[in-house]
């Protein structure tokens, strides 16, 4: 294996951080010919290219694996810190990268961050991506840990169900005696939907599952949680909220649940590097905490 200096290691990670040479010179306080320089000594000493130079700058395969050796050198070095005293909270910088669906940071998993900053002092990387894609962020090296919907560990990782993620499909009333006055489920395929993305599943799963067919009414892009739910209380379509940002609503009688008997529940897990660290392993007390305290337990 070659042998890379810490210094080389945290010019590649700034790269692929930054997404530019220039950015990330900048970061480094260097010229952006040193983070050059010291990027192509690694691909010397790796013998293989390990930065795609596009913009943004991503890694290669082989740049993956790099990064991920790279970061946790660079954790387990803020740990050794840590324990040395040479570390005040108020001093605290490194930051600790996590991936997190929209959903769960909205309800539940933002107090649980707050919580591990107040006990040690962590400063944190959010990166937010549905369920379903979490854990490519931490397949690249990009996040040290993810909720995710996978079980499957990804390779040097561990994997631990932190609970189940109920949702209740809902609409405002004023939206439903526009489009479905008898309140008639079988309209749920024709009615605009509100989705997060365009990598949003749930509620085309949803009509498929209840209703057997793909669903064909207009559809709404919402890209935030918070908004998501404002636009279904707006009356702009019906949509799957999870029950801890519903519950109110559906109980002031501003949103109406629409299939009763047929709620969607998504599986959590709790993905992290395999490695010893008091930090990790803080943060992951803190978190299945906060997923025990509110999540459902499977």
């Amino acid at each position: 294996m070659p042998s890379y200096s810490l210094e080389h290691l945290r010019t590649l990670v700034a790269v692929l951080d930054e997404g530019t040479f220039d950015a990330a010179a900048a970061r480094l306080h260097v010229t952006a010919s040193a983070v050059s320089q010291r990027i192509k000594a690694m691909e010397e000493a790796t013998g293989q290219v390990l930065v795609q130079r596009t913009n943004p700058a991503r890694a290669t395969a082989a740049g993956v694996g790099v990064a991920r050796y790279a970061r946790q050198v660079d954790l387990l070095g803020e740990d050794l810190r840590r324990e040395l005293g040479e570390d005040g909270r108020e001093k605290a910088t490194y930051s600790i990268a996590v991936a997190v669906n929209a959903d769960s940071l909205a309800t539940w998993f933002l107090p649980a961050l707050a919580t591990a900053h107040e006990r040690f002092g962590a400063i944190f990387d959010v990166h937010r991506d549905d369920e379903e894609y979490t854990v490519a962020l931490l397949r690249s090296g990009t996040v040290m840990a993810a909720v995710t919907a996978t079980e499957q560990a990804v390779q040097g990782c561990t994997s631990s169900l932190l609970g189940v993620m109920r949702y209740r499909a809902v609409a405002a009333p004023t939206f439903l005696s526009r489009w479905s006055p008898r309140a008639d489920l079988s309209d749920l395929d024709r009615m605009p939907v509100v989705d997060f993305d365009r990598k949003d599943e749930l509620q085309r799963g949803f009509v498929r599952t209840v209703l057997g067919r793909e669903p064909s009414g207009p559809r709404h892009l919402i890209p935030t949680s918070d908004d998501f739910a404002r636009s279904i209380l707006l009356g702009l379509g019906w949509g799957l909220l999870p029950e801890q940002q519903a519950g109110a609503h559906l109980n002031a009688g501003s949103l109406v649940e629409l299939a009763p008997q047929h709620p969607i529940d998504v599986r959590l897990y709790w993905q992290r590097w395999n490695l010893a660290s008091p930090q990790l392993d803080g943060l992951t007390r803190v978190v299945r905490e906060a997923a025990t305290a509110t999540l459902r337990q499977a």
